[in-house]
């Protein structure tokens, strides 16, 4: 067998992809580099014929080799079977504990006529046996234990059953409800520290309810930043999807800060006033001198003692979070003396399982302390936000937002690093909106180590996350199914697809939900197989459709029709990545593209297909009665009396046309940017640039461009106008 061959049948067994359609409807091969080398990442040495030939042979053992397959998740109501291995000619006996307590020890065992294998071990090599064992089809939802003994030798593992429908919960299940999409760190009040904070998302909540008739907010992640030097501007690129970044944390709602001693507490003020000073008006966010000033504050905070109520709440807190939030922490504590990237710290300090790692946390108790309370007040903080968004009559509340994957120098590739792939980063083939593919420098999850791990990394971060909100938005849900792998040094046109378990991924985040008694929206957008959208379907997940790209399938460049849109998704005219819609109105996207030069066509090729797809969208609405010129009047003399500017008045009737489309549509949430709803045209990201343009940096700002201020933003005309539109029965 040649190495080509091998590579392909070792591929095949490690679900890469050997080939694929691209966005453009061309088949693709993918290089033999590119294969042997992601099969590296997982472990596999497939550098030589004889190399490969074996790699084949141990995976086509692998199940033999252990008594118990790494975990099995199934969904409620099924029955599969699972094969147990044991010595050859032995009983076994296998049973079920249920996570609520008790047992299932009658587990039927089924005809199983494989012959027996001679399997390598560290004791020579034996004979094994398999046994089919059938699982019973009526076991309760969670996470159970499966249990097998044979003559001396047990084994344990994971059997997690999950629900088959997550859906909409109460209230949300028998109406339509839509919801505002915020950048919380753009969003600053006067009393926040230069970032939009919690307290400010609270008070965002309680008026978007109040005032507009919302039903949730849709919020960035909020997971963890670097708590030292430069923090990473992109709540994507977070160095942790578990824990949150305590940037959020209002200092003054902490129940410690009133204790402050009166120098304490003019510390702490000051640090304040003089932020405001620096920070109030400017035209960009500065996490860097915001977390200055605010952990300078919080470390004072943090000195003062505890009631013991309060100290119970809080070893009860950390007791929950275990070993995870330990690590974390420690982390911290080490990027504070060490540098951010732990792959430049002294060698005995690059695994959190050293004993290095384990002097240096004993030594620095107070500093890691510290970071480890930082997640407990941020924990209290984030659960009060939930509280009054509800109380304010949200239906939902507080739909966080989960990254796709994770910074490769921060807290997760150190503190879970044996589960990630070395040497690959995340990304995406070319596609419409990036011709050239795209490289997240993300680190992926191996696969095979979720599973023997029994998916905890997983589990752990989606509890987290659910545990103070309504809803979740999950980040190219796509990756929960397969996700574009690009070896180091290769560009992103050089990689392939590595497919995850999704029935696991999926299911685990089903059950999580369910019994947070949230909703489930997956961004499903870009090249996505059109299976996967009917499995999410199927199981009550919710998809993403951005108005502006959806249109008809016959080619001609019609705007889908409202009553074909889906009902199971989240609508909305634009997204974090496309400017707001003023400003794609106005073909903003396409002159930023090209001064970056993103752009494959020229810039009047480009303006020229954006200025018709836009005619396409205006014409729909005027033919279905959307959008007229006595619209925008009555809008203009609303917006500002006696001196309407016309001009700025046809652009926001154009707005207004765009959402009310959305109402027309059978989808079950919609969601408008708070961009849109104050008149803000400026783009929050641009895909395929860093620091060539003020990514994640943009504050919030009225159609003049100049910033605004949460408080400002309460008294917006635009806003309830804009409201009353997707309001409108």
């Amino acid at each position: 067998m040649d190495l080509h061959e091998s590579l392909h049948r070792l591929a095949e067994a490690h679900r890469i992809a050997t080939e694929f359609w691209d966005w453009q409807g061309r088949h693709v091969t993918v290089p033999d580099e590119t294969i042997s080398r992601v099969l590296t990442a997982l472990g596999v040495d497939a550098g030589t014929p004889a190399a490969a030939e074996q790699a084949l042979q141990a995976s086509d053992n692998a199940a033999w080799t252990r008594m118990l397959p790494p975990s099995l998740v199934i969904r409620s109501g099924w029955g599969p079977t699972v094969d147990v291995h044991v010595r050859h000619g032995e009983g076994v006996d296998v049973w079920i504990d249920l996570e609520g307590g008790g047992q299932r020890s009658t587990l039927r065992q089924e005809e199983n006529w494989s012959p027996p294998r001679l399997i390598a071990g560290p004791d020579g090599e034996r004979l094994v046996g398999e046994a089919t064992f059938r699982v019973p089809d009526d076991l309760p939802t969670g996470y159970h234990r499966l249990n097998a003994w044979s003559a001396g030798d047990e084994a344990s593992c994971a059997l997690i059953v999950t629900p088959e429908w997550v859906g909409l919960p109460g209230g949300l299940a028998t109406r339509r409800t839509w919801g505002i999409a915020t950048q919380l760190y753009s969003v600053r009040s006067e009393q926040s520290w230069g970032v939009g904070d919690v307290a400010d998302l609270a008070d965002l909540a309680v008026w978007g309810s109040a005032a507009l008739g919302a039903g949730y907010v849709l919020v960035n992640p909020l997971h963890a930043a670097e708590p030292s030097g430069r923090m990473e501007p992109s709540p994507y690129l977070p160095t942790t999807r578990r824990f949150q970044n305590p940037i959020y944390l209002r200092v003054e709602r902490i129940p410690e800060y009133a204790e402050l001693p009166t120098a304490d507490r003019a510390t702490v003020d000051g640090l304040r006033s003089a932020l405001h000073a620096d920070l109030d008006g400017v035209d960009s966010i500065d996490r860097d001198r915001s977390w200055a000033a605010k952990s300078a504050a919080l470390r004072l905070v943090h000195a003062v003692p505890r009631t013991a109520g309060r100290d119970l709440a809080y070893a009860a807190y950390a007791h929950r979070e275990g070993s995870g939030l330990d690590d974390f922490a420690t982390w911290c504590a080490l990027t504070d003396r060490h540098g951010a990237d732990w792959h430049e710290w002294p060698a005995e300090l690059r695994h959190p399982a050293s004993p290095a790692v384990t002097e240096f946390r004993a030594a620095h108790a107070r500093d890691v302390d510290f970071y480890r309370w930082l997640q407990w007040v941020l924990d209290e903080q984030l659960s009060d936000t939930q509280n009054a968004a509800r109380r304010a009559g949200m239906a939902m509340g507080i739909m966080h937002d989960l990254a796709v994957g994770v910074h490769p120098e921060g807290s997760d590739s150190w503190c879970l690093q044996d589960v990630f792939a070395a040497g690959i980063s995340v990304g995406a083939p070319p596609d419409a909106f990036n011709q050239a593919g795209q490289d997240w420098a993300q680190p992926p999850w191996r696969p095979d180590r979720l599973a023997e791990l029994e998916y905890s990394p997983f589990r752990d971060m989606v509890r987290t996350v659910l545990r103070s909100g309504g809803g979740v938005r999950v980040d190219h849900i796509i990756g929960l199914f397969r996700l574009w792998w690009i070896p180091k040094g290769l560009g992103p046109t050089e990689g392939t697809y590595v497919r995850y378990d999704h029935e696991a991924m999926i299911g685990i985040l089903a059950l999580e939900a369910v019994r947070a008694g949230a909703v489930v929206v997956g961004e499903d957008l870009g090249t996505v197989e059109p299976w996967v959208r009917e499995y999410l379907t199927q199981r009550g997940i919710l998809g993403t459709s951005i108005l502006w790209f959806e249109y008809e399938f016959d080619g001609d460049g019609r705007p889908l029709r409202p009553e074909w849109w889906r009902e199971y998704c989240l609508a909305s005219v634009t997204t974090h990545d496309l400017p707001p819609t003023a400003g794609y109105l106005a073909g903003d996207h396409v002159r930023l593209r090209h001064s970056l030069g993103l752009l494959t066509r020229t810039l009047a090729d480009e303006l020229a297909a954006d200025d018709a797809e836009r005619a396409s969208w205006i014409d729909e609405l005027r033919q279905r009665g959307a959008l007229s010129e006595a619209t925008a009047s009555s809008i203009a003399e609303t917006l500002d009396p006696g001196s309407p500017d016309p001009v700025g008045a046809e652009l926001q009737a154009t707005v207004h046309a765009l959402h009310r489309y959305l109402t027309w549509t059978p989808s079950r949430l919609i969601c408008v940017a708070l961009t849109d709803l104050v008149g803000d045209r400026r783009t929050q990201n641009q895909p395929g640039t860093i620091d060539e343009y003020p990514n994640w940096r943009v504050p919030l700002t009225g159609p003049d461009g100049a910033p605004l201020s949460l408080e400002q933003v309460f008294a917006s005309r635009r806003a309830t106008l804009l409201a009353r539109v997707v309001n409108e029965p």
